[in-house]
């Protein structure tokens, strides 16, 4: 019996990582790392490894899901590490690993960390448990043009609910959906802004937990036409109606209009 230890690794680069965290990878036989469902920061994983005196291997999309490189190295060494980025069990992929590895006999262990499913309010300031169901907004496709994102929206605005909407992304591809492109998508599926109009607001907070980070709140035809910079990039739509305190802190981000040049 093996054992598979899921490491989450934050928001950020190497620094986020916790000492239990760092513990758990150089008793580690083996680690692997994955960032199909988040990207590190540039460097991150080599700084790690360099750290921890050897190899980290990657995990692509493919290869993670198939669940067989990890339960292969389950087989030969009995303890492995899985360091992934933000929280492990954010995503629903980690938890199929994690039944996977019980179906064949080993034990798992779990190391928290930051989640942008959190971490996204809290850097706004708009409060948790006034969010609604979580949104996954798909690159644009011809072939697949869901209206599902922006009725889910609509609905949890109905409710006095936050949305917290989650881009898609392909990192094998150096892909990424921008907030100005998701923002456009659902300008697409809404043209009329029956659901949200051209005023309504609308939050977006960009690489969130690393030194760049930066938010920005408004109305949704002005975010929809600015440059959010690098990924990773999230939009939160609030509800009708904000607490006082979340009208308070999202000041911080307000887009102010250019003073035109004399």
């Amino acid at each position: 019996m093996a054992e598979l230890a899921f490491v989450g690794l934050g928001l950020g680069d190497e620094r986020g990582l916790s000492a239990r965290a760092w513990d758990v990878l150089r008793a580690a036989d083996e680690v692997f790392a994955e960032e199909y469902t988040g990207v590190a920061p540039e460097g991150t994983i080599e700084r790690a490894s360099a750290t921890l005196g050897r190899r980290i291997q990657r995990l692509d999309r493919p290869r993670l899901e198939s669940e067989t490189p990890l339960l292969d190295a389950l087989a030969r060494s009995p303890r492995v590490a899985l360091l992934v980025v933000g929280d492990p069990f954010a995503a629903t992929t980690h938890v199929a690993l994690r039944i996977a590895v019980e179906r064949a006999g080993h034990r798992w262990t779990y190391v928290p960390n930051a989640s942008i499913l959190t971490a996204a309010a809290g850097w706004l300031g708009f409060m948790p448990y006034r969010f609604g169901r979580t949104v996954s907004l798909p690159f644009p496709d011809p072939a697949f043009a869901p209206r599902s994102p922006l009725e889910q929206v609509a609905g949890n605005r109905e409710r006095g609910l936050h949305t917290l909407l989650l881009l898609d992304l392909r990192p094998e591809e150096g892909r990424f959906l921008s907030a100005g492109a998701a923002l456009a998508r659902l300008r697409e599926l809404d043209p009329r802004g029956e659901k949200l109009g051209p005023d309504a607001p609308v939050a977006v907070a960009a690489r969130v937990g690393r030194d760049d980070a930066a938010g920005w709140f408004g109305p949704f035809d002005e975010l929809a036409a600015l440059d959010f910079g690098p990924p990773m990039h999230v939009v939160v739509v609030p509800a009708p109606e904000l607490h006082f305190e979340e009208a308070a802190a999202l000041e911080r981000f307000r887009r102010r209009p250019e003073t035109p040049r004399p």
